[in-house]
């Protein structure tokens, strides 16, 4: 598995504790930006990310704002992206087992580093289920192909 980041600059500081848990951890990565100090529109580095993850260049995706609603809003825009806001375990693992997030979104200001590393590890590690939730997650796919253009 190979994760896709990025973050605005209210989203950096918690990103780079979650570099530093995918390091420790084995976890390849690729960072899509923003770089330390930059003030930047977390639109710009959502969508950097989603192309990259379109693109094949990475399986799953991280985005981090300052709340994760933003990041959340513009990733869910695109098809085939099934963004979810944690804000602690338990959604983070029913995003996962239930709904087969493929983009997790944090808020850098309203999470201390080690929950969300946390959130982080309990979504990187919790695998879909499958079953009874494809159905639901189908006719989301069928709202998607009515509704979405490219």
């Amino acid at each position: 598995m190979k994760i896709g980041l990025a973050s605005d600059h209210a989203g950096f500081p918690l990103k780079k504790g979650v570099i530093v848990y995918l390091q420790e951890n084995g976890i390849a990565y690729f960072d899509y930006g923003s770089a330390e100090g930059e003030k930047v529109d977390y639109v710009d580095f959502a969508e950097r990310a989603i192309v990259g993850y379109q693109a094949g260049e990475c399986d799953r995706l991280i985005l981090v704002c300052g709340t994760g609603i933003g990041m959340t809003m513009v990733a869910n825009k695109f098809k085939g992206i099934r963004a979810t806001l944690c804000c602690d375990e338990y959604m983070a693992e029913m995003s996962r087992a239930h709904n087969d997030s493929n983009c997790l979104t944090i808020g850098g200001r309203i999470l201390p580093v080690d929950e969300g590393v946390f959130i982080v590890k309990t979504w990187v590690e919790t695998e879909y289920e499958g079953g009874r939730h494809q159905a639901r997650l189908d006719k989301i796919a069928k709202i998607e192909d009515q509704n979405f253009k490219a």
